[in-house]
């Protein structure tokens, strides 16, 4: 074991081997001291920081339930009718307002049977105009009444003698024939009017057709994701785009059943990004009133803050538990915990001034920089705030480190 002076003649011809100088011993003592006081005492002071007593934090126990980021308000637009997509507003990202064209169908064909309509209603629209004609001819001038063609003295026999003797013999009546003649054109003009109705009817089939080879953005969004391109060829109910409106987002959870009387709508509790482990407050938007019969949850909604997240992210929500009896937990600073290696630890300081390190159990975090502790330290101790590098087991204020023994190797 080498003695205070013998390490001080080897470190000096060490330093004059290098050098190239030749020290004296009287002169180089007094510097080489307080070279050695500053580097010991130094990081000594920095190292060790404020030491902090550990306090204890009381309250509700809270369950870290996992949920996803979804948007306020998503859609699937679905082809509604067999065709060729020949228009496509835009790709993944792009922005648009309520009203806007986003995809549309090849509706050639559609706009060929809609003229065929039109000319079919103008038909229809010209029967009923004759129907009515001939009804109102009908009335002034029926034909009941009209004698049968011919000039001179039978036509006129025919008039004298042929119809007043029917009519007395009671082989002919004009009333009847009359009401016939007008039932008939009555019916014409039913037939006609009906005609047109049906032909409406069908014009308005054709146009909802025509509408849905359309797709028009039911709100502000962005789209998506596209699953079809400008040329493909889509069914009835094959997905064209998903449209969402991002600027509101929520996160979606499945709540235990047991925690599901703890919440209400408007609660505002705690969320943890997975981005950053950032957290973020967040209100209970909604809660659903059935609970899932095989996994014995409650779906809820939470409002998340604007801007701190995006969809399809990952989230956890610390939800109360209000069955579980409270709990006092130790509560030390953020900045006294180190790791080593992936176990947590901190220095605690013990009665005579030395740090002991001693591996703890993390738990959730707190406002203000602070974390509680599960396991590992007790109310009261009390454990160094920041430790700067040289902190070790066993170090203690005012105490350098000693110097290395014979046959041992130096930590730096």
């Amino acid at each position: 074991m080498y003695t205070a002076d013998a390490c001080f003649d080897l470190h000096l011809m060490r330093v004059t081997k290098l050098m190239g100088t030749t020290f004296d011993r009287a002169s180089f003592v007094p510097a080489l001291l307080c070279a050695v006081g500053v580097a010991l005492a130094t990081p000594a002071a920095q190292a060790q920081g404020e030491p902090f007593v550990v306090k204890e934090a009381s309250g509700s126990p809270t369950v870290s339930v996992g949920g996803t980021v979804i948007p306020y308000k998503e859609v699937t637009l679905s082809a509604q009718l067999p065709g060729r997509v020949s228009y496509l507003a835009g790709i993944e990202g792009d922005s648009f307002k309520e009203g806007a064209l986003i995809v549309a169908l090849d509706d050639q064909e559609l706009l060929a049977n809609r003229r065929a309509l039109l000319a079919q209603m103008s038909s229809a629209d010209a029967q009923l105009r004759n129907a009515s004609v001939q009804y109102n001819r009908e009335i002034f001038s029926p034909r009941s009444r009209t004698p049968p063609g011919g000039m001179g003295i039978p036509n006129l026999f025919d008039q004298m003698f042929t119809r007043p003797m029917e009519s007395i013999t009671g082989e002919r009546s004009q009333g009847a024939e009359l009401n016939a003649d007008l039932y008939a054109s009555g019916t014409q003009i039913h037939e006609a009017r009906n005609g047109i109705l049906r032909l409406q009817a069908e014009l308005q089939a054709l146009d909802s057709k025509l509408r849905d080879a359309r797709s028009i953005a039911p709100f502000d969004g962005v789209v998506v994701k596209k699953f079809v391109e400008v040329g493909d060829t889509v069914q009835p109910g094959q997905p064209i785009l998903a449209f969402a409106d991002i600027e509101y987002l929520q996160v979606e959870v499945d709540v235990p059943a047991r925690l599901r009387p703890g919440l209400r709508e408007g609660m505002m509790l705690q969320a943890e990004l997975d981005v950053n482990h950032r957290r973020v407050p967040v209100r209970v938007a909604q809660i659903f009133p059935t609970a899932d019969p095989q996994r014995h949850t409650v779906k809820v909604k939470f409002d998340l803050p604007q801007g701190v997240s995006e969809p399809g992210a990952y989230s956890k929500v610390l939800v109360p538990d209000f069955n579980a009896p409270e709990r006092a937990n130790p509560v030390i600073p953020l900045s006294a915990v180190r790791y080593n290696g992936s176990l947590p630890g901190v220095y605690v300081i013990d009665e005579t001034g030395n740090v002991q390190l001693r591996l703890i159990r993390v738990g959730e975090p707190l406002p203000n920089g602070f974390v509680t502790v599960l396991s590992g330290l007790r109310t009261g101790e009390r454990v160094v705030n920041d430790p700067g590098p040289n902190v070790t087991q066993g170090w203690s204020e005012g105490a350098p480190p000693s110097p290395p023994q014979s046959g041992q190797k130096s930590n730096r």
